[in-house]
C-alpha cells in the first residue's frame, strides 16, 4: 500500500523489518522484508512509522504532529490504511510486532 502510484522499481526499496544487525538468522527470510518507496523505508528504518501484526500502517506521534502539504499526500494519508499483503511471503506478524517493539517510537 505505500507504494501505491510508484512504477519505479529504482524508487522501491526491499526492507527488513527485523533489522539485520538484530537477526542474523532472518536475514534472507523473506518474510522479514517489506517493499516500501525510499522515502517510507526510511521513516520506517527510524521508527516513524510501523506496521502493525494486523497490517495496518500506524504513524509515530512525531509524524502525526508535523503539519504540511507534503506531508499530507506522502505521510499523513496511510495512518491507520491496510497494506496490501502479498499472495506470497506475508510479513510475518512476530516480525511486525518486533517492529512495533523494539523500533517504533510511538
Amino acid at each position: 500500500m505505500l507504494y501505491y502510484g510508484i512504477a519505479i522499481g529504482e524508487l522501491l526499496c526491499a526492507s527488513h523489518i527485523v533489522p539485520w544487525s538484530k537477526d542474523i538468522k532472518n536475514r534472507t527470510n523473506p518474510r522479514n522484508g517489506l517493499c516500501l518507496n525510499a522515502f517510507h523505508d526510511r521513516a520506517f528504518d527510524r521508527g516513524l512509522l510501523t506496521i502493525t501484526p494486523e497490517y495496518e500502517v500506524r504513524l509515530s506521534t512525531t509524524m502525526t504532529g508535523l503539519k504540511g502539504p507534503g506531508l499530507d499526500s506522502f505521510i499523513h494519508k496511510y495512518d491507520r490504511a491496510k497494506i496490501v499483503v502479498p499472495s506470497r511471503f506475508a510479513p510475518d506478524p512476530l516480525f511486525l510486532q518486533y517492529h512495533h517493539d523494539h523500533i517504533f517510537k510511538p
